[in-house]
């Protein structure tokens, strides 16, 4: 059996814990420092769920707890501030979580939105003055244009704005 991803597992344990209780986390996430590999240190740093308790949410699940320590590789080593990435990932986690619960993720919308992206990204590393797209992997779904500008049009007909 296949072992999972700890941001994986991260995602899961986030996705089960009550709506409250990840805008608390959320709110103590941005708010307090941080913690991973215990549920507070000495120097005033709180785990996420322990910051979440502070501001009204009482929950208690080990899960999280578990994937937090896993996802920051401190199972059993004691505490430590969480890292800039570390609490990006948190918070984003945190953000998709009650949006998907709201019903505010627009898939379709996300992915024009990154193919647009990616075109304009190879577009600005022309070097040649040409157009050309040094870069071909993942373009199939613009059946593989020669020039800036007809990457441009193909990815305004598929309903993302370039610029």
């Amino acid at each position: 059996m296949a072992r999972t991803a700890p941001i994986e597992e991260l995602r899961r344990a986030i996705d089960r814990l009550p709506a409250q209780t990840r805008r608390a986390m959320l709110d103590g996430v941005r708010a307090g420092e941080i913690v991973v590999g215990a549920y507070a240190d000495r120097d005033g740093g709180e785990c996420p769920m322990l910051a979440a308790h502070r501001r009204g949410a009482r929950t208690e699940t080990v899960r999280f707890a578990r994937a937090w320590d896993g996802f920051g590789r401190r199972a059993g080593r004691g505490p430590r501030r969480a890292t800039p990435r570390e609490l990006r990932i948190l918070t984003r986690l945190l953000e998709a979580s009650s949006a998907s619960e709201q019903g505010e993720v627009d898939l379709a919308a996300a992915i024009t939105e990154h193919r647009a992206a990616r075109a304009r990204h190879a577009c600005e590393n022309e070097s040649d003055g040409f157009g050309e797209i040094r870069v071909r992997v993942g373009w199939n779904w613009l059946l593989s244009p020669r020039r800036c500008e007809e990457l441009q049009r193909a990815v305004e007909r598929a309903g993302a704005p370039f610029g």
